[in-house]
């Protein structure tokens, strides 16, 4: 059995944004121990060619990338919603399926089993987890009045995301690669967590549309009241792929895991040797909060 260690992989999103050169930013990722690695949402095309000579060289092993990867070439900043599901626009739709469709090739290419999808999202005013967070006492108050407009508008846009992510199906049995929708932080982002199964029901017979679990978003909306973190993942271990491991502190999160309220044991009963691990920490980590990370979460999940 490959052991945790072999298996943690470290996003890009930790270090992507100050790289110029993918070889350099791919060997600082291996110098700090990992084996393999996520490439985020920040992998611009000038990053690739020393990205895929670092492959080459068998530097490291991609366990997964993250939609839209690389970025379109007039793009130079971590854009995962640049184009969603979700849109109204005939125009915003064929975009999200022509770039959502290349990050299905260059998976294959790489060599990456799994890409962490997100699902667009719905549009009213509402007080981010962060905000809400910093006043307790506004949070339920703002948790009822958001709900019923979310489910209204969840059943509006919905249909869509399932009809787009439908086009996507023959095109990632064709590449061989598995697409994992995730849950999101912020209580717009599509689909409602009550509604994942709803979404990913219809893709069971051909299972290219599966869960990914992010461990801080699912926290964030813990600590809000809108779901129950552990039984959120009872209901969709079945349909689980992959993780994005990172904590919560003061309403923040990708921060060390260990050192906020993300309670890794419990996450750990889920962990199953199929299921890619992704540390994902936030930019403004060191190298040694890094290495800390690492080695808390070998220690815990093994």
């Amino acid at each position: 059995m490959v052991s945790i260690e072999q298996r943690l992989s470290l996003s890009t999103c930790w270090c992507s944004a100050r790289h110029t050169d993918g070889y350099a930013m791919i060997k600082e990722i291996r110098e700090l121990g990992f084996q393999r690695t996520e490439l985020s949402h920040g992998i611009r095309m000038t990053l690739v060619p020393g990205i895929m000579q670092a492959l080459d060289e068998g530097l490291i092993e991609v366990s997964s990338v993250h939609n839209f990867c690389p970025l379109p070439a007039s793009v130079n900043h971590a854009a995962p919603n640049l184009f969603q599901p979700s849109a109204k626009s005939k125009t915003e739709l064929l975009s999200w399926e022509r770039y959502s469709k290349q990050t299905i090739e260059f998976a294959a290419r790489i060599g990456a089993p799994h890409i962490v999808m997100h699902s667009g999202s719905v549009q009213f005013r509402f007080r981010s987890p962060r905000e809400v967070l910093e006043n307790v006492e506004a949070v339920v108050e703002a948790r009822e009045a958001a709900w019923y407009k979310l489910v209204g508008a969840s059943a509006k846009r919905l249909p869509v995301v399932i009809e787009q992510y439908e086009k996507l199906m023959d095109h990632a049995e064709e590449h061989d690669v598995v697409m994992g929708a995730e849950n999101r932080e912020d209580v717009l982002e599509l689909p409602l967590d009550t509604e994942f199964v709803k979404m990913l029901k219809p893709f069971d017979e051909q299972p290219r549309l599966r869960y990914w679990h992010d461990t801080g978003h699912a926290e964030l909306k813990h600590l809000l009241g809108f779901i129950d973190h552990e039984e959120h993942l009872e209901r969709m271990a079945s349909r689980l792929i992959g993780f994005h491991l990172h904590d919560v502190v003061e309403g923040r999160d990708h921060q060390i895991p260990g050192t906020g309220s993300v309670d890794f044991q419990m996450i750990k009963r889920f962990v199953r040797p199929e299921h890619t691990l992704v540390l994902e920490p936030s930019p403004k980590l060191t190298p040694e909060e890094i290495s800390r990370s690492r080695e808390y979460l070998i220690d815990t999940l093994s």
